[in-house]
C-alpha cells in the first residue's frame, strides 16, 4: 500500500533552516508528481510546493518562494523540502502528498515550529 514517512521537523528560531524528508513506498515514485502541503492550527491545509516526476519542474506558493526548495531523489524514493529563512508564520504541520488517481495520498505529517 502507499505509504509516506515524513521526518525533519522540529523547533527552530526565526531565520533558521530545516530540511524535511518524505520517504515513499507502495507506488512508482519516479512517475509521480509530489507535493508538500502545510496546515497551521485553525487554518485550512495549504499547498506549499510541487515537483514533477523527473524533477524537471517545480512550483511554489508565493508565501515560500525564494525561501523553500523542493527536490527529489528517485533512486531513494524520497522528496525533500529545504526551508530557509524561516518565519514564525511558517509554523505548521507539513505533509507530503501524491495524487494517484483516483486516490489522494497523504503522509502523517511532521511538525515545524518557528519561534520569534
Amino acid at each position: 500500500q502507499v505509504q509516506f514517512v515524513e521526518s525533519g521537523g522540529g523547533l527552530v528560531q526565526a531565520g533558521g533552516s530545516l530540511r524535511l524528508s518524505c520517504a515513499a513506498s507502495g507506488f512508482t515514485f519516479s512517475s509521480a508528481t509530489m507535493r508538500w502541503y502545510r496546515q497551521s492550527q485553525g487554518k485550512e491545509r495549504e499547498w506549499v510546493a510541487l515537483i514533477t516526476s523527473t524533477g524537471g519542474s517545480t512550483n511554489y506558493a508565493d508565501s515560500v518562494k525564494g525561501r523553500f526548495t523542493i527536490s527529489r531523489d528517485n533512486a531513494k524514493n524520497t522528496v525533500y523540502l529545504q526551508m530557509n529563512s524561516l518565519k514564525p508564520e511558517d509554523t505548521a504541520m507539513y505533509y507530503c502528498n501524491a495524487l494517484l488517481l483516483p486516490m489522494n495520498y497523504w503522509g502523517q505529517g511532521t511538525q515545524v515550529t518557528v519561534s520569534s
